[in-house]
């Protein structure tokens, strides 16, 4: 028999409980809770192994987030009708729960864990991403898991100047900046978002409400724990150490290492410079032993780790207490810019960003409708005309891997730097679908401030019409007791052995994305200030510079590159449009070479009409407001003959809209026939001059166009059609 659940409930805002429960479910993993709030139910467990693998030198963390179908009364539309691989939103989610978690668990812990966490029943209003990491830090501390601290992650928005803790799916529509931000009781471990263009002083206040809704979910996580009985944690088996060992090895590399360090080389310079090093701290270790003896496999093992941990913390101090960069560049310097765009003739829109010895190669694709991504999860599914997908090979940092689809960093990369662009893209008429790839060609740190950076020029040179450039710049910090040093534009070295991985991308305007990784307990908000103000002159003159290089959107998509023109109709008319069975649109993009979507939103028709050619596009264009055109009496037309009777001549005037022009009306002279006068395909101009009141055909006249000449005398009655005067012989 199932024993009773403990609960801990507590109120998230507006009336809105979040209840954390365990002892029920999942009983064999190492913790386990489900999280529920409204009908969003998460289940999270978490497993560790008692003992590290033989000669494991990392901690293996291994986290999943995935979302079941049937949480959602849903079944799987692929092949095999079931949950596969996760898709990009169950990455996304999975790195912001392992980034929170990974700095809770102590250095020398090396056991492998798992933490898995599943959506089992959903909510269409409640976003479960803001509560995984909550769930998973829930499981870890009902566990006897050794992690230091508990902590929780939330979502902040922001509707009509006013900040909401964990909004609703309907609120973040309304919502101009949206933040996931992870805390411990004292200090700020993870934030990630975006915003229209929103100040530092916004982004401060967010990370401050978002700091006290986290520490009441803290509590309640305390409190569970407690009533679970849960008071220990488990001891594990810490690696081997030699500090006599690490003493030699600071003895003799340390001012080696610092030479290295200052010598602002190049980053491969440097890397075999450092492995030379490590070479001869091998060759001198051998050195002490009797000949023929070999250097243990220990021996070798940890005086590469402490080598490692020199460089580390040499490098540090050298930055805190000289203010030398790795490549010698002053603290809040941003390394030498390059940047063209047009680069490749096919694409319709390219860029190449180098900063440094990090490059972008970025293009933009314009597509129709029908290459909208769909964004699917078990809860939500939508059509997304914007999209980047961030590519970063092997070679781009000199190494040989294997190629296996994109990694999660990828993703994640990916990802910030669409959020980042995305607020500047244009609604309304644009009808076209983007995609951006970025190629990473070259990396030593930031690649994906790079691809923002790429990815705007590359949008502006497609004529997309953004309104302003997009950059971004990665902030690094360094701690130690009192001493600290923002480092703008960081190398990957320095992302390395820094305390901080601060990412901030922007317009002049304010901040559009932000990425943050905390390593460091105590970060103060005065600190932070500092980062932000930083961050925003390095925005700032990377934007000069791109602005230099293109200054606004070409007017124009390149020649080559697919035109497109989106119309909104009356709803009444996309029938019309259509066609019986879709005669009327398929005529259409036949004839013109076109491809037409139309589609109901908000009540009204949207067409999008996308061609090579233009004048394509233009006829197509000209067609389709034909046909949904209101003839008003007065106006002028183009129309074209249809066929041609003894009383005059019938014409199309507007797509799919015919009249009579009476023979009476054709010229000012006197016409008995319109033989060798008007043939059927004739093309003239021709003023809509009222309906017939019985059976609301159009009338129409050529001569009311025409100027009257002088001699002309008046002009005769209209006769009646023939078949009239056959019924009506007499006149009566």
């Amino acid at each position: 028999m199932l024993k009773q659940p403990i609960r801990k409930t507590f109120d998230i805002g507006g009336g809105r409980e979040v209840t954390i429960e365990t002892g029920r479910l999942a009983r064999q993993a190492d913790g386990a809770v489900t999280v529920s709030s409204g009908n969003c139910v998460i289940l999270a467990t978490v497993v560790a192994n008692k003992e590290p693998k033989e000669g494991q030198s990392f901690f293996p963390l291994t986290v999943d987030y995935q979302e079941k179908f049937a949480a959602a009364g849903r079944i799987p539309g692929s092949f095999f009708k079931r949950e596969a691989r996760l898709n990009d939103y169950e990455i996304l989610t999975s790195r912001l729960i392992d980034r929170a978690l990974r700095p809770l668990f102590p250095e020398d812990y090396l056991c492998e864990v798992q933490v898995l966490v599943s959506l089992i029943s959903s909510d269409p209003e409640v976003m479960p991403d803001a509560m995984a990491c909550l769930a998973a830090s829930a499981a870890l501390a009902v566990s006897d898991i050794p992690i230091k601290e508990i902590i929780s992650e939330v979502r902040i928005g922001r509707i009509n100047g006013e900040f909401i803790v964990n909004p609703t799916r309907s609120q973040i529509e309304e919502s101009d900046l949206e933040f996931i931000i992870a805390a411990t009781e004292k200090n700020l471990m993870m934030v990630e978002g975006e915003a229209q263009e929103c100040s530092e002083a916004d982004l401060v206040r967010s990370l401050e409400i978002a700091h006290e809704a986290i520490r009441i979910q803290i509590k309640a996580q305390e409190e569970l724990r407690q009533l679970a009985g849960v008071t220990t944690k488990r001891d594990y088996t810490k690696p081997a150490t030699d500090p006599a060992l690490e003493e030699k090895v600071k003895a003799f590399a340390s001012q080696k290492v610092y030479e290295v360090a200052k010598a602002a080389l190049p980053k491969h310079e440097r890397s075999d410079r450092f492995a030379a090093i490590k070479e001869e701290l091998i060759t001198y270790l051998k050195s002490e032993l009797a000949e023929g003896e070999e250097l243990p496999d220990l021996t070798k093992k940890l005086a590469s780790t402490y080598y490692a941990d020199l460089q580390y913390y040499v490098v540090r101090d050298m930055i805190l207490n000289e203010k030398i960069r790795l490549d010698g560049r002053a603290l809040d310097q941003v390394r030498p810019l390059d940047m063209e765009t047009d680069v490749l003739p096919s694409p319709h829109g390219s860029a190449l960003f180098t900063r440094g010895e990090t490059q972008s190669l970025t293009t933009v694709t314009l597509g129709t409708a029908l290459d909208d991504l769909l964004v699917e999860s078990a809860a939500h599914s939508y059509d997304s005309k914007f999209y980047l997908h961030y590519n970063f090979p092997p070679f781009s940092t000199g190494e040989v891997k294997m190629m296996r689809g994109q990694s999660r960093r990828e993703v994640g990369h990916g990802n910030l730097a669409m959020r980042s662009l995305r607020q500047m893209m244009p609604n309304g008429d644009f009808a076209y679908t983007v995609r951006v790839v970025s190629d990473i060609l070259e990396s030593n740190g930031s690649s994906s401030m790079a691809t923002v950076c790429a990815g705007s020029l590359a949008l502006m040179d497609a004529g997309v019409g953004i309104p302003k450039h997009v950059s971004g710049v990665a902030m690094g910090l360094i701690t130690k007791d009192d001493k600290f040093a923002v480092l703008t534009d960081i190398l990957g070295d320095e992302d390395h052995l820094g305390d901080m991985d601060f990412k901030v991308t922007g317009t002049r305007d304010g901040i559009c994305g932000v990425q943050m990784d905390i390593k460091v307990d105590g970060l103060p908000m005065a600190v932070m200030q500092q980062a932000l103000d930083q961050a925003r002159r390095g925005r700032l003159h990377i934007l000069d510079a791109m602005y230099e290089c293109i200054p606004a959107a070409r007017e124009e998509v390149k020649p080559h590159a697919p035109r497109m023109v989106k119309l909104v109709i009356d709803r009444e008319f996309i029938g019309a449009v259509i066609g019986p069975g879709g005669k009327v649109i398929q005529e259409m993009q036949r004839e013109t070479g076109t491809t037409i979507n139309i589609e109901e939103v908000n009540n009204q028709g949207e067409v999008s009409i996308f061609g090579v050619a233009k004048e394509g596009v233009e006829r197509a264009q000209a067609w389709i407001k034909g046909i949904t055109a209101v003839p008003v009496v007065g106006d002028v037309y183009d129309s074209v003959v249809k066929s041609v009777v003894p009383f005059g001549a019938f014409v199309e005037f507007l797509p799919g809209k015919q009249g009579l022009v009476h023979i009476s009306e054709i010229s000012w002279k006197r016409l008995e026939t319109l033989e060798g006068i008007v043939r059927e395909g004739d093309t003239f101009k021709v003023k809509l001059i009222g309906t017939d009141p019985k059976s609301g055909k159009f009338k129409l006249s050529r001569k009311a166009l025409i100027p009257k000449p002088e001699n002309a005398g008046g002009s005769r009655e209209p006769r009646e059609p023939r078949e009239q005067r056959e019924q009506n012989p007499q006149g009566e």
